[in-house]
């Protein structure tokens, strides 16, 4: 690098130098870029991990206590860490088959937002509540607003979504008293 800098020092025509100042700005701006684009796709990953981690973590029980909600909403907060967990809205709710091919909202926990009303219907993807059963799935949903450095300082910001069905593993649905 210092033999570079002396070399251009050196250089009566100017030509190295001209090159340099066509060439650094664009080249600085794709390095930021870059940083900024990675950083936002990891905002993005761990969003969606919060997500599958929270629904996973109900669908291993038969009960969940208010207690146990508690501390799936601070294990979430910990996966979205360094970003800020300050605006995240998650909703955990246990969807149920209504017995006519719907679904409907059985329990619904939410942290930074309002959860589900009990018996609100529920559009879920086909296949996953099989009708009749008396089956349910867990829905865990995020919301998060990403800021970067660079955003903030324009004033703009992304709001990242995530949702996730888990089924429970060791009954057919998970009560919360």
């Amino acid at each position: 690098m210092l033999r570079i800098a002396r070399q251009i020092a050196r250089s009566r025509s100017g030509m190295a130098a001209v090159e340099f100042a066509l060439i650094a700005p664009v080249m600085i701006l794709m390095f930021f870029g870059t940083i900024e684009l990675c950083e936002a796709l990891n905002a993005k990953a761990r969003v969606t991990r919060v997500a599958s981690t929270a629904a996973d973590l109900v669908a291993q029980a038969t009960t969940v206590s208010s207690a146990d909600i508690t501390n799936i909403f601070n294990a979430a907060n910990a996966i979205l860490y360094p970003y800020s967990s300050a605006g995240a809205q998650i909703v955990i709710s246990n969807i149920v088959d209504d017995g006519h091919g719907g679904a409907k909202v059985l329990w619904s926990n939410a942290q930074n937002t309002t959860p589900r009303a009990v018996g609100a219907t529920v559009a879920v993807p086909a296949g996953l509540i099989v009708s009749g059963t008396g089956g349910s799935v867990i829905l865990a949903e995020i919301t998060y607003t990403y800021t970067s450095p660079t955003t903030q300082a324009l004033g703009a910001s992304t709001t990242m979504t995530g949702s996730f069905y888990a089924r429970p593993r060791r009954s057919a649905t998970v009560l919360h008293p």
